[in-house]
């Protein structure tokens, strides 16, 4: 990882909710939310790193109103985001390092996280902190993504930055959200946090992606790739986001199109 890579400032929070919730997150979220509704119907749901709260809306839906909900994220800003975008019962938000988390032990039922485990500088350290405050038997529901050549819209984006930047490309995308795959490695390190009865399953999504304009703003000016073009050359966004665009216009067309993707869900008991 880079210092860019956990930056998600100015107008990148507005951007991915807008542009990157429908097209990467909703899909897996209603996945995690039913997942978390077949093991348990009282108690509390943890949720680290929550982004925009895409996971947290999905949860609040899909969960009876007894089940307490606690949102967290390190990055206030979209944190602020998912609190004013998302209420009900039970449910408050809490400005949270997923490294070291201002909860006592044993106080929730299920720990969920949701394409953030990719953006821990210590993942061992998360492991261990969401066994920590999991209660006996509790379990910890994550996904991450797949390869990035199994996520093909984000694959396209990521050459043609690069293209631009011959000598030094961007590699936000496969360094850290698509760097994280290696299932072997991954039950590995939650084995060695103390979990057990560790279960991974690939899960296929398809969302629809509305135009290549509105993919490539959203990838290139809503995630932390915007800060690795900015930092080679602040002028070039735009032109990095149509390049973009006109990738994908070449693999797709003008039109809506599918996006398919893939994510590994990960569930361990403590």
């Amino acid at each position: 990882m880079v210092a860019t890579d956990t930056v998600f400032s100015g107008s990148i929070p507005a951007l991915y909710e807008q542009y990157l919730v429908p097209l990467l997150f909703e899909p897996y979220a209603d996945d995690l939310a039913r997942r978390v509704t077949s093991l348990l119907s009282d108690g509390v749901v943890l949720e680290v790193a929550a982004g925009t709260g895409v996971v947290t809306r999905a949860l609040r839906a899909a969960l009876p109103s007894a089940v307490q909900i606690i949102a967290s994220d390190l990055n206030e800003a979209m944190l602020r985001v998912g609190e004013a975008r998302t209420s009900g019962p039970g449910l408050s938000f809490r400005q949270a390092d997923a490294q070291r988390l201002p909860f006592a032990d044993a106080t929730a039922d299920v720990v969920v996280c949701q394409f953030g485990v990719m953006f821990l500088p210590d993942k061992r350290a998360g492991y261990r902190e969401a066994r920590r405050v999991l209660r006996p038997g509790g379990r910890y529901l994550f996904n991450v993504w797949d390869r990035l050549e199994q996520n093909e819209v984000s694959e396209i984006v990521t050459g043609a930055v690069a293209a631009l930047f011959p000598h030094d490309p961007p590699r936000f995308f496969e360094r850290t959200p698509f760097g994280y795959f290696d299932i072997a490695a991954i039950v590995q390190e939650l084995g060695d946090a103390g979990f057990e009865n560790i279960e991974v399953e690939t899960v296929q999504k398809v969302s629809r992606a509305q135009s290549a304009e509105s993919v490539a703003i959203g990838l290139c000016q809503g995630t932390p790739l915007r800060g690795e073009i900015e930092a080679r050359d602040p002028s070039r966004l735009t032109e990095a986001t149509a390049a973009a665009a006109a990738a994908l216009s070449a693999r797709y067309g003008n039109e809506t199109f599918d996006n398919r993707m893939s994510a590994h869900v990960v569930l361990g008991r403590r």
